[in-house]
């Protein structure tokens, strides 16, 4: 059994995929570590260069594009390991945060999952979803740039509106990187396979949290690329639209 086991998805990611696996690889000292990869299906040279350059990585390839959530339960099938990162190809390490977040939680049992700070690529901090989502938060993400209004509730709904600087127990933790236990992450199922890709990462964080704390810890840090697909592609804004009323169906169910 290994320290930790490192789940990334990809679909032509080959702009980012050596720059993650790189980072890993030069910055994670003293975790014994297992880096695996599910493509879906990618048309670009992803899988290839990832097997040329990094040996050591398993990669899985899949027929489909099978969305984010599906991907990484292929992951989770595979795996024998104390804590399992679900990461995104699109972050970048530049420092050893991971030997840090293992160490809170071997010294914290009632943590189930952990999140480090969230930053751009200018050094900013980029808030993040961090409460439970509702119609009106879901809606602030869209309005917020328009409307002051909504845009004191996405701070809300970010916890921008406060200053983070001990670990704080979140509803939301952001699927770009979610460090969890991993016979937690098998006992739930890992992701619900109704969802595609959007908000499979916050109704995982629900179940997750029924097992322990889900906590955002701030004394460290990663930087995420973000793209932001939904907001520039029609294709995605439909996609996230569909998600946020599966996700806003199920919560009512659960009432």
């Amino acid at each position: 059994m290994v320290d930790l086991s490192i789940g990334i998805v990809t679909y032509n990611n080959e702009d980012k995929i050596l720059a993650v696996l790189g980072d890993i690889y030069q910055h994670v000292k003293n975790v014994n570590f297992k880096i695996y990869i599910v493509d879906n299906h990618s048309g670009d040279k992803t899988v290839a260069l990832v097997r040329h350059n990094f040996p050591d990585v398993i990669v899985i390839k899949n027929s489909i594009n099978s969305g984010f959530g599906q991907g990484h339960n292929r992951i989770l099938a595979e795996i024998n390991s104390r804590y399992h990162l679900i990461l995104n190809p699109d972050i970048r390490f530049h420092n050893n945060c991971l030997k840090e977040l293992i160490d809170y939680l071997d010294d914290n049992s009632g943590v189930a999952m952990v999140t480090p700070k969230i930053k751009n690529i200018d050094d900013t901090e980029q808030f993040l979803p961090k409460l439970l989502p509702t119609f009106t938060y879901l809606l602030s993400g869209r309005l917020s740039a328009i409307s002051k209004t909504f845009a004191k509730i996405r701070d809300e709904y970010t916890m921008a509106d406060k200053t983070l600087t001990e670990p704080t127990e979140i509803e939301f933790c952001t699927g770009c990187f979610m460090l969890g236990r991993t016979d937690i992450l098998k006992q739930v199922g890992g992701f619900d396979k109704r969802f595609f890709m959007y908000l499979e990462d916050a109704e995982l964080t629900q179940r997750v949290s029924k097992y322990g704390k889900v906590v955002f810890y701030p004394a460290v840090s990663v930087v995420h690329e973000w793209e932001r697909s939904s907001a520039k592609s029609l294709k995605y804004f439909l996609i996230h639209v569909h998600s946020m009323f599966k996700f806003l169906n199920l919560q009512r169910k659960l009432k």
